[in-house]
């Protein structure tokens, strides 16, 4: 069982070093008005692809990609149009072959969505996992969420 979110585990921006602004669109909204739960991974994927796929961040070297593997949302308050959003990431560990990632929607200054996402680097000629090279952590470095160690020492 997963224990209860605490009010003190609430994310704040200035913890994500990567972050990046983008505008609520009529087309996000659901019939009831706010904006439907399916666009926050649009959001989250907005967040992550903007980093990555930026060559010259040195995230993504020939030969290699990245796919997503899991994404848990929590949908912390309502979102409506018209408006601005700030969505923030920050890496929060390395595994072998993968990476891990907070994200955050904020609106107004309050967090409405945050998100656990786990991205996995492929061979994209064998479309299988391939280890992470030393140089795409090191580059990854930058990004990390402050007060975590993404080696887990």
């Amino acid at each position: 069982m997963n224990a209860p979110i605490r009010a003190d585990d609430t994310p704040r921006l200035e913890d994500f070093p990567y972050r990046l602004s983008d505008n609520v669109r009529f087309a996000d909204l659901d019939p009831n008005g706010h904006v439907n739960n399916a666009v926050y991974a649009t959001y989250f994927e907005t967040g992550r692809v903007t980093l990555v796929k930026d060559r010259s961040m040195g995230l993504m070297p020939q030969g290699l990609s990245w796919i997503m593997v899991r994404l848990d949302i929590h949908f912390r308050a309502e979102l409506h149009w018209p408006g601005q959003i700030e969505l923030g990431l920050g890496l929060v560990k390395f595994g072998r072959t993968s990476t891990t990632f907070d994200q955050v929607v904020f609106s107004e200054g309050r967090c409405v969505a945050s998100a656990k996402a786990i991205t996995v680097m492929i061979d994209e000629a064998t479309r299988r996992p391939a280890p992470l090279p030393a140089e795409v952590k090191e580059n990854f470095r930058r990004w990390v969420r402050r007060g975590v160690n993404p080696d887990g020492d």
